[in-house]
């Protein structure tokens, strides 16, 4: 982002309506904003080009599909600046979901979905720790989640200056 760019707190009340529900429509947030349909629409296509908004997304519960079982694998990589490689494989496994570099112990840190534990092992043992540079993993697997949310979004704060 080369471009300055300013959040204030319009921008923040829009943020957090449509962090609630991506589908409220415009109309309704501007009446909530006390601003014009037209400048909610203005505000939001820039908060995009930005980067501010990086899109929406429909949320589908993983076990509506069969995929019960969540699992969180910490993987140790044998060189890590080849860590791009490993990621690269890594964007091949439907499976993961999410991949994070992290410090600590580990180089990355996975989340998984399957559909139970020997799907779990075999994507494991048969892709993941089949994978050049990685030299090993420690699986956790979630009991359940307790807490899942979008960023909070502060109404009332300070203005955010983005460059």
């Amino acid at each position: 982002m080369n471009t300055k760019y300013q959040i204030d707190g319009v921008d923040q009340k829009i943020l957090s309506f449509l962090i609630k529900n991506a589908r409220m429509p415009f109309l309704e947030i501007a009446r909530e904003c006390g601003i014009s349909g037209a400048a909610i629409h203005q505000r939001v296509r820039k908060m995009e080009r930005m980067g501010i908004i990086t899109g929406s997304r429909l949320i589908v519960k993983p076990q509506a599909l069969g995929l019960n079982v969540c699992a969180f694998v910490g993987v140790m990589l044998s060189e890590t600046n080849k860590y791009r490689e490993v990621i690269d494989a890594l964007m091949l496994i439907p499976e993961v979901v999410e991949c994070h570099f992290v410090t600590g112990k580990y180089s990355l840190l996975l989340k998984l979905y399957c559909r139970d534990h020997e799907h779990l092992m075999h994507i494991l043992v048969h892709t993941i720790q089949g994978i050049t540079n990685i030299k090993g993993t420690d699986t956790m697997i979630s009991l359940d989640e307790a807490i899942e949310r979008q960023v909070r979004v502060e109404e009332d704060a300070r203005p955010v200056s983005l460059s």
